[in-house]
């Protein structure tokens, strides 16, 4: 399986209601640094897994909708906990969105799985990776 990695950050506030969250409960702010990997069994034409440039600028596109948020105000969240893995799964499907409108260019036809790493600190990070689902 080849893959390729982007990377981005977000800037967030939340609050993740719930006992087992402790101090979370109470609103703070996130810097999340945010892994992109695309994963495919076979390079294209070209010899590349997806176009490297095309992939930074949507995973960026995508990414400002939260950036500077707080989200437990944001329509996707709202009434759900946004726990590090809900907001991977939450990347995951917009990234997913954006492939099967062909936003990532052709070669991305080919891609067949991905995986969406946050890292919430130096120590610590969460991920969502599933098939693709193709349009």
């Amino acid at each position: 399986m080849y893959s390729v990695e982007v990377r981005d950050h977000v800037m967030i506030a939340h609050s993740i209601p719930g006992e087992v969250f402790g101090p979370a409960q109470k609103l703070h702010g996130a810097t999340y640094v945010i892994d992109v990997c695309f994963m495919r069994p076979e390079l294209d034409e070209h010899d590349i897994v997806v176009d490297i440039g095309l992939a930074t600028e949507t995973v960026k596109q995508i990414l400002s909708s939260i950036n500077f948020s707080n989200l437990d105000e944001h329509p996707d969240f709202k009434g759900r906990r946004s726990t590090t893995e809900a907001v991977a799964r939450w990347v995951f499907l917009r990234v997913q969105e954006a492939i099967s409108a062909g936003r990532l260019g052709a070669s991305a036809a080919g891609l067949s799985r991905l995986k969406i790493t946050l890292h919430e600190s130096h120590a610590a990070r969460a991920a969502y990776e599933s098939e693709l689902a193709h349009a």
